[in-house]
This record gives C-alpha cells, structure tokens and sequence, in this order.
C-alpha cells in the first residue's frame, strides 16, 4: 500500500484555537496544521522524486493532490493518480498531537481492506516538517492483510513556501512525490466515497 511525504513549507502566525480541547497542542503542531489549511481548496500537479522500487502504481501517471475539505480540526486531502481516487489524506488534531490516517475505497465508496492506516506525530516537530510513525493499530491492519513490510512505515509532510512533498519511508523502501505550490491545476472531481458538496 502505498505510504507518501508531502513537504511545502509556508509560514503562518500563530491564532487563537477555539477547540478548547486542543488549545494545549504544541504551536509547531498548530502552525504546520495552518501551513496546509491555507491553500484549502487548492489542487496541485505532482511527480514523483523517489521510487525506490519504481512502483507500477506511480510511474508514468498523473499526480494531482487536492487540500479539499478544511475544518477546524481536521484537513481532508485527496490524492488522485492517474484515474485511481482511491487514496484521501486525512490530517486530525488530537489531544495529544496530530494524526495522519489514509482514507483508502473502492469505486463503490466502501472501505478498502487496508484503510485508515497511518500514525501519528510522536516528537514536536517544525511548522515546516511531520513525521508520522505507523501506530499500533495500523501495524495490526498491515500484518492481517499481508503487509508485514509496512509495519515499520513512517509517513512525512512538509509544507514550504513552493513545495509540498509526500514522503514514505521504511526499511525496504523510499517514496516521495513533491507538489509545485505555483503549479495549480484544476480541482479534480471528490474521491472515492466522498461526496461532491
């Protein structure tokens, strides 16, 4: 299953957090969070920088990555390759950091059997830059659906200025897709199991 890093690196100001629940989040963690919601609405055409195993999945397709849906604690980003909307990003306040989880269907909407997979952030950070090891229970997912090879998965966003990058990384393998913040493209159609509104 694939894992990406985003890395875009764009500077906000602090703001106040109304969540009263999450107001005692880290301000790297706050910031980062703001760093990607103000694109919101924003799509961006990608290419890959790193494959390490040359995948069938990326190569040769178009990549286009959509900050589609923003709320307060929670961004919704879509990512399509080629004519697959299967994959959505879901980035999530906690109370005790911040949380990346891929949203994973089928063309019908239901739930892929490896979905909601990711981790979640267990150092500070930069406003720049997160790291998302594999939590446990995506551990268990990868080893009861055949993919003890990701257990070990760590997953980076960065958030620049120019660029936004999706990052995988794991023993056995290295993927990052980076995304031109001048380079918009139109917005593509929801993914799968997400509805237009």
């Amino acid at each position: 299953m694939l894992g990406l890093q985003l890395s875009t690196f764009g500077v906000y100001a602090a703001t106040e957090n109304t969540d009263s629940s999450l107001q005692s989040l880290p301000d790297k963690h706050l910031l980062f969070f703001q760093n990607i919601s103000q694109h919101c609405g924003k799509a961006f055409l990608g290419k890959v920088a790193i494959d390490t195993e040359n995948s069938d999945t990326l190569r040769d397709k178009p990549i286009v990555l959509h900050v589609r849906k923003c709320s307060s604690s929670q961004l919704q980003i879509p990512l399509h390759i080629g004519d697959d909307s299967s994959r959505t990003l879901l980035i999530s306040k906690t109370t005790k950091g911040l949380q990346l989880q891929h949203d994973h269907r089928y063309p019908d909407g239901k739930s892929h059997t490896a979905s909601m997979y990711g981790g979640h952030t267990s150092t500070i950070g930069e406003p720049t830059l997160q790291s998302f090891p594999a939590d446990e229970f995506s551990k268990t997912l990868f080893l009861q659906t055949d993919m003890k090879n990701s257990v070990n998965n760590v997953w980076q966003i960065g958030i620049t200025n120019e660029k936004l990058s999706y990052r995988l990384t794991r023993p056995t393998r290295e993927v990052v897709i980076e995304f031109d913040l001048a380079n918009l493209h139109p917005t593509p159609d929801a993914s799968w199991g997400y509805s237009e509104d």
